[in-house]
C-alpha cells in the first residue's frame, strides 16, 4: 500500500530567515507583483497551513524570499497513514446492511394496556 502524504508550510520560519517578522510586511511585497491580500488573508496564509493556495501567490511568496518551492512545503508522510483497517471499519465499509438499520426507539414511562 502506498504511504499517504502530507506537508508541513514553513512560510513563517522562512520569513523570519529573510528578517521578515511581521504578517503585514507581506501586503506590500504582493501588492508589488499584483497581488491584493487583506490583512487577515495574510495573516491566515502565514500562520495556518493553507488547504489551496494559487500559484500566483506561490510564485510571488518564492520571488519576494528569494527560496524555493522545498524551503517552504516539505512533504511528509501523514499521520496514522497505516490504520487503514479501522477508517474502514469506522465508516461501515466491513459491516453488512443489517448492521446498518436503525434501532427502534423505546419509550419509557408509558404504561401499555
Amino acid at each position: 500500500m502506498a504511504a499517504k502524504l502530507d506537508y508541513q508550510w514553513h512560510l513563517r520560519k522562512v520569513m523570519a530567515d529573510r528578517g521578515l517578522f511581521s504578517t503585514t510586511d507581506l501586503i506590500p511585497l504582493l501588492d508589488e507583483r499584483g497581488i491584493t491580500l487583506s490583512s487577515s488573508q495574510v495573516y491566515r496564509l502565514v500562520v495556518e497551513r493553507p488547504e489551496r493556495l494559487s500559484l500566483k501567490i506561490l510564485m510571488a511568496l518564492l520571488d519576494i524570499l528569494d527560496c524555493t518551492m522545498d524551503d517552504l512545503i516539505e512533504p511528509v508522510t501523514a499521520a496514522g497513514a497505516s490504520s487503514t483497517t479501522r477508517t474502514k471499519k469506522a465508516v461501515g465499509a466491513e459491516s453488512s446492511v443489517g448492521d446498518l438499520r436503525p434501532k427502534r426507539a423505546r419509550i419509557r414511562g408509558v404504561e401499555r394496556p
